[in-house]
């Protein structure tokens, strides 16, 4: 009967591992191919319902075609004035565009600034350029470059545009292969084996595989919008979250195979012991991504079901690949080192047999010395200012956009080529003309026409006025600006829309405030449900929820002064805070949930307070992995030179590691040693018959239990 049973008990993980080796090869550059599918144009990503937004879609009927501009910034070599014959050499270079593959429409004549120090145009070109629009810019420079004795940059959104093509250039193999090179290191340091760290990555690789195919072909036929903020987190997210996965799997794997022997009948045992902790812990990242369907802003919504797919693939890949893998190999896994199980590794005096006899013996001055250093951190949250990025901090690196826009404000109007547009029924365009030309820090206001001299330009009874700003288009005073210049024309006629770049800046700042105050509560209830459905307990997921939280505010406390004081940012973009706590609430109640359901599985056996230690013991060197894991992928997205991104990686990388490190390891051990056994209520536990020595002392567990025991 045995030998018969054989061939089948074998024939399952074969299987398994040749259909993932097929859908490897078959989807393992889809990851590589989301940049055909993804769009960098901010515009696409504006809030839905906001007015800006709407005054975009009304002023595309102004334009034969929709164009983007590009702003050509011309200065003196010596920073001496220009003359009027550098204006005619700037304005002819300028109509000699016209016909040039790309541009949009006519150039604008070449303008000099009140200073007479700078000269400026606008070229407008086609929004469909895609990867011509870098060759196309080139065109223009060469073109500027003729003007005599004068220096030549490039400004506006098509130069911003192109700036941030060449920030994702290459995203796909360099992000990549930093974030695989830094999670294989810490794999080959933390198990000392050749094999097992190769099969992780092969397994996190085929989740971002399959992820990938699914997400290009949703982003193909128009279901979700995918930008290369969103396609980098994906590749990190997916690679950190399997990886963590795997670690968790496999070190349930050496203890089952140390104790069992036998390879199959370790590996099923491991993925039965730990799927639940599994599924839990990606219901939590997935559904909290989800609840970003909530949000008003597109790049939100798409990473929301982009980011749970990525999810799924990693549970996916390791409860099916490398379980079968497992089986395969068994301990040829860890070679040359020998699976071993918690405890006969640590032998009583491991590191974390000493932090669990730290637990133990002082739980109330551990816990409130925790609780004080979180709340110190999180005392500076206010800090964190999520004004937005201004321009010249949006590229960690110097893009040339930046700098030219730089040059654009020193000479013009801060808000010139970015002013505000507004779009106002033809009846009403003098009394709105008034009032957005009284307005305090517009510096001009100018009509559309349909040619010189002639009148405006009337369509679908609609006029479309410019705003040109006094300050830079991504300041403060600009923003107020625009609420001002709201309030007046719509006094003037409420059905009058103000727009622009300016506008959108603040339209996307209230929204996502609005999006972090409807999200947040969502996500905190999805983990909370979770958490009470996987511990059966309430008391207890209300204690691991206020931690993450705690965590979460102490990690963007430190962030505010480590990024005004350290790396010198002003502000943080919008979205940054709601960002930051989807990936830390949902990514630190992971490790929790990995702590707390091994803690539930040793009281059952032993009771609340050699449950705790031992869960700590038997777990504490795999979670520390995975959140060091964690953090050293999400770092990789500084490769990016983004300062959103880097922001991000900022946050999420410092949060997990004080999160593994303080809150799993310490703070909330010792709320459940301190505590006891009320900690499960209104559920009940009961210990088991069989009584084990003390992982911290190796005194009968008995002994030291007196009273902990709950009568089930």
């Amino acid at each position: 009967m045995n030998s018969a049973r054989r061939p089948v008990r074998w024939l399952v993980p074969l299987v398994l591992v040749i259909v993932w080796l097929g859908l490897g090869g078959a989807f393992g550059s889809s990851a590589g191919r989301l940049g055909e599918v993804s769009t960098n144009d901010q515009a696409a990503f504006l809030p839905q319902n906001a007015e800006s937004t709407k005054v975009i879609e009304q002023q595309k009927a102004f334009h034969q075609q929709e164009t983007v501009p590009a702003i050509v910034v011309w200065t003196a070599a010596d920073g001496a004035d220009l003359s009027e014959a550098q204006q005619k050499a700037a304005t002819a270079a300028l109509r000699s565009l016209a016909d040039e593959e790309g541009v949009g429409g006519a150039p604008s004549p070449a303008f000099r600034s009140q200073d007479g120090k700078a000269l400026q145009g606008v070229v407008p070109l086609s929004p469909d350029l895609g990867d011509r629009l870098t060759d196309v810019l080139d065109g223009i420079e060469r073109a500027a470059a003729e003007v005599p004795d004068t220096r030549a940059q490039l400004a506006g959104p098509a130069a911003t545009q192109a700036d941030l093509k060449d920030a994702f250039a290459g995203i796909d193999g360099l992000l990549l292969g930093v974030a695989l090179a830094a999670v294989l290191l810490i794999l080959l340091l933390v198990y000392r084996s050749v094999l097992l760290p190769f099969l992780i990555i092969i397994s996190s690789v085929f989740a971002l595989g399959v992820a990938g195919a699914i997400v290009y072909v949703l982003a193909d036929n128009g279901v979700v919008r995918v930008d290369g903020q969103v396609q980098g987190i994906l590749s990190i997210l997916v690679i950190g979250a399997a990886t963590d996965y795997a670690l968790l799997l496999t070190a349930r794997f050496r203890e089952e195979l140390a104790t069992t022997g036998d390879r199959a009948t370790a590996a099923w045992a491991a993925t039965r012991g730990s799927c639940g902790a599994i599924a839990a812990s990606a219901a939590t990242v997935a559904l909290g991504l989800l609840a970003l369907l909530l949000s008003d802003l597109t790049n939100n919504r798409a990473l929301g079901p982009v980011g749970a797919i990525g999810v799924v693939c990693a549970v996916l890949t390791t409860l099916t690949f490398l379980p079968a893998v497992l089986a395969l190999i068994g301990k040829a896994a860890f070679w040359p080192a020998k699976p071993k199980s918690a405890d006969v590794e640590t032998g009583g005096h491991g590191i974390w047999s000493r932090v669990a006899h730290w637990v133990d013996t002082r739980p109330r001055q551990l816990w409130i010395v925790t609780t004080g250093l979180l709340l110190a951190g999180a005392a500076f949250f206010p800090s964190l200012q999520s004004k937005g990025v201004p321009l010249d901090e949006l590229f960690v690196n110097d893009a040339p956009s930046v700098a030219a826009q730089q040059t654009l404000g020193q000479h013009f109007p801060g808000g010139s080529g970015q002013p505000a547009v507004i779009i106002v029924d033809a009846e009403k365009v003098t009394a709105v003309q008034q009032a957005a030309s009284g307005t305090p820090g517009v510096a001009g206001v100018k009509v559309v026409t349909g040619g010189p001299g002639t009148q405006p330009l009337v369509v679908d009874g609609r006029v479309r006025i410019d705003a040109t700003l006094a300050d830079a288009p991504d300041s403060d005073a600009a923003k107020r600006t625009v609420q001002n210049l709201r309030d007046r024309v719509h006094a003037a006629d409420p059905s009058t829309l103000v727009g622009g770049y300016t506008a959108q800046q603040y339209d996307t700042q209230r929204t996502a405030e609005h999006d972090k105050n409807l999200i947040i509560p969502v996500v905190l209830t999805i983990i909370l449900v979770i958490l009470i459905v996987l511990l059966r307990s309430l008391l207890l997921p209300v204690l691991l929820v206020a931690t993450v939280v705690l965590n979460y505010l102490a990690t963007l406390g430190i962030a505010g002064l480590v990024f005004e004081h350290g790396f010198g940012f002003s502000g943080t973009d919008a979205s940054v805070p709601l960002y930051g706590f989807v990936f830390l609430v949902a990514l630190g109640v992971d490790y929790n949930i990995f702590l707390m359901s091994r803690v539930r599985e040793e009281t059952l056996r032993l009771g609340t307070r050699q449950g705790m230690l031992r869960g700590l013991v038997a777990t504490g060197g795999v979670i520390t992995s995975a959140g060091v894991v964690l953090a050293a992928t999400f770092a990789a997205l500084i490769v990016i030179p983004l300062a959103f991104l880097a922001q991000i990686a900022f946050i999420v990388a410092f949060g997990v590691l004080l999160d593994t490190i303080v809150v799993r390891s310490l703070l909330v051990p010792a709320l459940v040693r301190d505590i006891g056994p009320a900690v499960w209520w209104p559920g009940r536990l009961s210990r088991g018959p069989h009584r084990e020595h003390s992982p911290v002392s190796g005194s009968d567990a008995t002994t030291a239990e007196g009273n902990d025991r709950i009568i089930g």
